[in-house]
C-alpha cells in the first residue's frame, strides 16, 4: 500500500520523506489556506520534494471550468493530479482530462456506485472519504472493500484511495481490505510510528549500555 500524506504543509512532507517511506501527497483547499501562501508556490515545493502524485484540487462545479483548471495545473508539473469532485459536471471532467492523459482523482466518494461511475470516467484514483463516512454512523471500510472488490471484477486500472483517515486502525485496515494507497494527516503518520513498548525497550537497551560505559568498558561502535 502507498503512503500518502494529506497536508499542505512543507516541514510534515519534508519530514516524512526524510523518513524515505512517502509515496505522494494529497492537498485541498482548505489545507492550502492553512499555510497562508501562494497556491502555486506551495505546490512547487510539494513537487520538488515528494517527486511522486501530488493532487491539487480544482475550485469550480462546471465541466469547462474544472478542465480549464485541471489543464492548469498539469502543465505546473508532470507529477500533479488533479483533484475533481464527484458531480455529474466533474464526470464529464474527468472523461475529458482522461482523454489528455491528465491523471485524475474523484474526490469526496461516499459510496460504491460514485467509485464505479469515477472509474469508468477515468479517474486514477478515486478517494472515498472513510472518517466523514464513520461520523454518520456507517462502516468507512465496508466501502474500501467494495471498490477493491468491483476494480479487480472488472479489471478496472482505478486505484482506491483511502482519504478522510483519523487515527491509526483506519491505516491498518485499509491495507487489509486492499486500499492501494492510503493518505493521512501528518499526525496520524507520526501515530503509526510510536508504540509504548518501542518506546520502553529503547529506554532499556539505552539504559544497560549507559550502564556498561559507567563501568570502564569501550563501547565506541566501529571504534579501532
Amino acid at each position: 500500500m502507498k503512503i500518502f500524506l494529506d497536508t499542505a504543509n512543507i516541514d510534515e512532507i519534508r519530514e516524512a520523506a526524510d523518513w524515505g517511506i512517502l509515496d505522494g501527497v494529497t492537498t485541498n483547499p482548505t489545507l492550502v489556506s492553512r499555510e497562508g501562501r501562494d497556491f502555486e508556490q506551495v505546490l512547487s515545493e510539494i513537487v520538488a520534494i515528494v517527486q511522486g502524485p501530488v493532487s491539487a484540487e480544482v475550485v469550480a462545479e462546471d465541466a469547462d471550468e474544472m478542465v480549464r483548471q485541471g489543464e492548469h495545473l498539469a502543465s505546473l508539473n508532470p507529477h500533479i493530479v488533479v483533484k475533481i469532485p464527484m458531480l455529474p459536471e466533474g464526470l464529464k471532467a474527468l472523461r475529458r482530462l482522461s482523454e489528455k492523459e491528465i491523471a485524475t482523482n474523484c474526490t469526496l466518494i461516499f459510496n460504491a456506485t460514485q467509485g464505479l461511475l469515477a472509474a469508468k470516467a477515468g479517474a486514477t484514483y478515486v478517494s472515498p472519504f472513510l472518517g466523514r463516512l464513520d461520523d454518520i454512523g456507517q462502516d468507512g471500510m465496508e466501502l474500501i472493500g467494495q471498490l477493491v472488490t468491483i476494480f479487480d471484477n472488472y479489471a478496472l486500472n482505478t486505484e482506491v484511495l483511502a482519504a478522510s483517515i483519523r487515527h491509526p486502525l483506519h491505516v491498518v485496515q485499509a491495507a487489509l481490505r486492499g486500499a492501494d494507497v492510503c493518505t493521512m494527516p501528518h499526525k496520524v503518520l507520526r501515530q503509526i510510528v510510536k508504540h509504548p513498548l518501542t518506546d520502553i525497550g529503547i529506554e532499556q537497551f539505552t539504559s544497560d549500555w549507559q550502564k556498561l560505559a559507567a563501568a570502564g568498558q569501550k563501547l565506541a561502535i566501529g571504534a579501532t
